[in-house]
């Protein structure tokens, strides 16, 4: 699976990608001012898409620009489409040709997305399997633009400047708003968890999960930390952050939820520094500023480990240690259900936190891609964990304990940094 943003692409790629050859732009780009129509032309072509594929449609949503009230857009409908295997195009592709869609693009090796369009309203439809990393970006965004008007005045501004300059095809002007579209994302996804960061530092603070098995699995494997400089990256509330204080340690924990972060100050700020930082973002700390950097359940959260890795390792210094917890590879995929182990894709899950349940997604992969991403990113494998629940666990909650001590659920890594 890619990033969650495709990364650029050259005109040969754009070329490979269409089914016929692309049409060039060579010209600036015309945006429309929004037009109350666009959501009535969605219902039309929806009821269209329906029709011919009847229980086929896993998913089908209005997303892009279009469906963002007050934005101005190129006057095209973009559609998200869902179907059970995006790969599998006899199985659909025949019923959209009977509806009047043409496929153009057809890009198996990222997120199995297939385009088509239709002329009359103009519509880019975008097919995927589900599962995959584009979805939730999707979504997530338009709701940010629907409900933040300074988000959309963000966005708005940077495809006036964008759509005022020369492209070659129509993808590279898409290809240039990417980096806007990911911090917007990016902030959509940490307000979801400031919705809930009181519950989640509630759970967190006497779960038998996260007090009694997760950190003091990472605390285990830190070793003696006395007088190292620590960053705690996904500190959530600061539990951990305050552990690692505890025991010498000057610790800097960073979360990209502001709510967390203030739980974090509030309750442990005298231990430890907290600031609001974006792991999927480059970091703010100079190169080698650190000894030690923990990473807590949070990297299954990103769609691709390399180039947060990759900024962990460039913080750290020479010899210093990554160590981090990720949902067990085994455990997903049994507990999901998933046909294919091998296959990297996004999952729904569910936190019940007290009388709280909060539905949240992370990406599952196998084992093989994370040591890939380790390596690649400069560290060397010390020690893979998997840790037993403390004693204390088996009074707290036996049924927890238990599950722990005969399932996969979480697996751990101390990792050494080599040389920059």
């Amino acid at each position: 699976m890619s990033s969650t943003s495709q990364q650029p692409r050259t005109d040969d790629e754009i070329r490979d990608s269409w089914v016929a050859e692309p049409p060039r732009l060579d010209s600036t780009v015309t945006l429309a001012e929004y037009d109350e129509q666009w959501p009535v032309f969605f219902d039309r072509e929806a009821e269209r898409i329906r029709t011919a594929l009847g229980e086929r449609v896993v998913l089908l949503d209005h997303v892009g620009s279009t469906s963002v009230p007050g934005l101005a857009a190129k006057p095209i409908i973009d559609i998200l489409l869902e179907v059970p295997d995006s790969d599998d195009e006899d199985a659909y592709l025949p019923a959209l040709e009977a509806a009047g869609y043409r496929l153009v693009i057809r890009e198996p090796e990222w997120e199995k997305h297939r385009c088509f369009t239709r002329a009359d309203p103009k519509v880019n439809l975008h097919v995927h399997s589900p599962g995959n990393g584009q979805t939730e970006r999707y979504l997530l965004f338009r709701d940010r633009l629907r409900t933040r008007p300074e988000e959309l005045a963000t966005y708005l501004a940077k495809k006036r400047a964008l759509a005022a300059r020369t492209w070659t095809y129509l993808q590279h002007y898409a290809d240039a708003k990417s980096e806007v579209i990911d911090e917007i994302v990016a902030r959509a996804r940490a307000a979801q968890y400031d919705a809930f960061s009181q519950a989640y530092a509630d759970h967190a603070a006497t779960s038998v999960t996260n007090a009694l098995y997760d950190r003091p699995a990472i605390v285990e494997l830190a070793g003696d930390v006395s007088g190292h400089r620590v960053l705690d990256v996904g500190c959530a509330a600061g539990h951990l952050s305050a552990l690692l204080a505890g025991q010498g340690a000057e610790v800097v924990g960073v979360d990209v939820s502001e709510g967390l972060i203030a739980l974090a100050r509030k309750e442990f700020g005298g231990l430890a520094t907290f600031e609001v930082a974006d792991l999927a973002a480059p970091l703010s700390f100079a190169d080698g500023a650190f000894d030690t950097v923990t990473a807590s359940l949070v990297l299954h959260y990103l769609a691709d480990f390399g180039p947060a890795l990759r900024e962990l390792h460039r913080v750290l210094r020479p010899g210093g240690q990554l160590v981090f917890s990720v949902h067990h590879p085994g455990e997903d995929w049994r507990w999901f259900e998933r046909e294919n182990y091998f296959e990297t894709e996004l999952l729904d899950d569910e936190f019940v936190l007290g009388t709280h349940r909060q539905a949240v997604k992370f990406y599952r992969r196998p084992l093989s891609e994370t040591f890939d991403a380790v390596r690649e990113a400069g560290f060397t494998v010390d020690r893979l964990e998997e840790p037993m629940p403390v004693a204390e666990a088996d009074t707290a909650d036996p049924r927890v304990a238990h599950l722990l001590r005969t399932k996969p659920r979480f697996l751990y890594f101390r990792c050494v940094a080599g040389e920059a």
